[in-house]
């Protein structure tokens, strides 16, 4: 099976921390039970964390736009993917029943939710809220 993923490091967490997890981008975290809290509370801006699995057609319509909306942030927002499949303790800590869930999190905090898939111009609403908080 071929790596989802390649290491990196994150240069946009606060305090010069670096979190070892890998990534494809600096805008996209692949978060597991294990790396979850850290980045949460490292990440600087706005991070929009969507629970997904492989098999939910909902969740491979709204990731696009997902990270359409993180790319063309300007590093402002990051889009962190949980899949509920491998780590079910976080879809359970955060009372998540159904996907997709985003939730949006701004100074390690959750501000505000969507669950399934929404429109971009809703996304980008609730980004844009949770951003002037």
């Amino acid at each position: 099976m071929m790596p989802l993923h390649r290491p990196g490091r994150f240069p946009h967490l606060k305090h010069g921390r670096t979190v070892n997890m890998s990534n494809e981008a600096p805008w996209l975290l692949h978060l597991d039970e294990k790396t979850y809290d850290e980045a949460l509370v490292a990440a600087e801006g706005v991070m929009m964390v969507d629970f997904w699995a492989e098999w939910c057609g909902p969740c491979r319509a709204v990731g696009p736009i997902l990270e359409d909306l993180a790319r063309t942030s300007s590093g402002t927002v990051t889009l962190a993917k949980v899949n509920v499949d491998e780590n079910p303790g976080l879809a359970a800590r955060y009372g998540i029943r159904s996907i997709p869930t985003i939730l949006f999190v701004k100074d390690g905090k959750v501000q505000d939710q969507l669950i399934g898939a929404v429109p971009k111009p809703q996304i980008q609403a609730k980004l844009n809220a949770v951003s002037s908080k």
